[in-house]
């Protein structure tokens, strides 16, 4: 009689649970490439997830569990109470933070092991763990920059240092160098650490060039970062669920980079470059001088109502103005009104609107806007010219002409959205300063082109308000 006996500790079951762990991020990561799914895709990754650390904790070679009880206990007594309590506003300063800490937490876990085994290391081991150190140092510090031009803690424009650039080289090139001398035999605490403060300042000395409009692609990319080097202390310390979990966020964080890249027509190494967002960019003279003079119209809520009710179709293009102004709801209700009038509503989503992907639709999605009314840039385009109203909140360089035709323009070559192809354009802005391109927009300056000057928020209610008294 042959007896069979079963173990959570066997190792052929901790790889069984591994790989229903990859199949859920899976899912997961294809259900978050639509807005009416994304809710279900989270839910399904974060499963996956939980089945993922059970796992591990279930390794025989994983121990002192009372430490890692109490990491539990300290991380969620702090991010459960943050994420609950963040504003939308705040969701791009909180994703850099928390993608931060990830590639922090794998620099330490690289020092760690280097540590434990007195600095000698197999090559296997050493080689993917001093990847792992220097790629999450430089993503830990240069995430911090992020969230604090992010913040306001930091100036918005590009912060430049003479000679910026050999800077970087130098620092890069100090890294490497210190980890080509550990990898050939040392054994030195000291040149570990020295790399990782190396790594440090490159991180900082990275992020501080690049201005506010480029600042979603920074946080796509160093998200990127943290998930390939989590993906080499998998390599390091044999976990297969780091392997494929960090392999997962580091292969789809450099597509979506390349993605939103084309979206602003840059390449990524010239968004790197820094020098181009907030405020920083020189715009082009010609173009600006040509708006010299021209006039600018303004409007009342009253006559935007007006305006509104009698169109077949209204597209709303939100932009950061909206998130500032926390003016989403208020957008819905005015919404409502509009489609109990008949007005056909859209809303038109630029892929770099906001400050990270899908800031838009994050926000939109809280106010309950139907998920079929969020059009991208690519659908709504061909829409704009049977458009009546475009009512654009707060965006400034998406909706630019002089991306166009203006070739000495920062943003020339910048797909953008067509607002100016409508019948008529209403604007909701605080003032005329200009975007984060440092530019003025063209939109502002068209016969077509009425502003309305205020806080978003207010003016939609007030906008609503008027229609209701129609």
């Amino acid at each position: 009689m042959i007896s069979a006996s079963f173990s959570f500790q066997d190792p052929d079951v901790i790889r069984g649970a591994y790989v229903v762990a990859f199949i859920l991020f899976i899912l997961g990561l294809i259900r978050l490439r639509h807005p009416a799914t994304a809710r279900n895709g989270n839910l399904l990754a974060a499963i996956g997830m939980a089945l993922a650390v059970v796992a591990t904790l279930l390794d025989r070679r994983v121990g002192d569990f009372g430490l890692i009880a109490l990491g539990i206990v300290i991380g969620t007594a702090i991010g459960v109470p943050a994420a609950r309590s963040v504003k939308m506003t705040a969701m791009p300063q909180m994703v850099a933070l928390f993608n931060g800490v990830g590639g922090g937490a794998v620099a330490l876990i690289a020092w760690a092991e280097f540590r434990r085994a007195g600095g000698d290391l197999p090559s296997d081991v050493e080689i993917p763990s001093l990847f792992a150190a220097v790629i999450g140092s430089v993503s830990f510090w240069g995430s911090n920059i992020a969230f604090a031009k992010l913040q306001e803690i930091l100036p918005g424009r590009p912060i430049m240092l003479p000679a910026q650039k050999l800077l970087n080289l130098g620092l890069l090139t100090a890294a490497v160098v210190g980890c080509v001398v550990l990898a050939a035999g040392s054994t030195s605490q000291a040149i570990f650490i020295g790399v990782l403060v190396v790594a440090a300042v490159l991180g900082n000395m990275f992020v501080l060039p690049i201005g506010g409009a480029d600042m979603p692609v920074v946080i796509s990319l160093l998200n990127a970062f943290t998930g390939l080097s989590a993906a080499a202390t998998g390599i390091a310390l044999d976990n297969t669920a780091l392997i494929v979990a960090g392999t997962l966020v580091g292969a789809s964080g450099s597509i979506l980079t390349n993605l939103m890249a084309e979206a602003m027509n840059r390449s990524i190494p010239s968004i790197f470059a820094g020098g181009f967002g907030g405020g920083g960019a020189v715009a082009g003279a010609a173009g600006q001088a040509q708006l010299e003079g021209r006039p600018v119209r303004s409007t009342t809520a009253a006559d935007a109502a007006i305006q509104l009710a009698y169109a077949r179709l209204v597209v709303v293009v939100p932009g950061y103005g909206m998130a500032v102004a926390q003016a989403q709801h208020a957008v819905r209700e005015l919404a409502k009104e509009l489609e109990r009038r008949g007005v056909e509503v859209k809303y038109a989503i630029h892929p770099v609107a906001g400050r990270m992907p899908g800031h838009m639709n994050v926000l939109l999605a809280e106010a309950d806007v139907p998920y079929d009314q969020l059009k991208e840039m690519d659908d709504i385009n061909p829409d704009f010219p049977r458009t009546d109203v475009a009512l654009v909140i707060g965006a400034n360089d998406v909706t630019n002409p002089a991306a166009r035709h203006q070739t000495d323009s920062p943003i020339y070559g910048m797909p953008i959205l067509d607002v100016d192809k409508s019948a008529s354009v209403i604007v909701l802005k605080r003032s005329m300063n200009p975007g984060f391109a440092g530019i003025e927009n063209e939109l502002y300056h068209e016969p077509k082109t009425a502003m309305l000057f205020g806080d978003a928020k207010a003016s939609v209610q007030e906008i609503t308000g008027e229609l209701q008294a129609l």
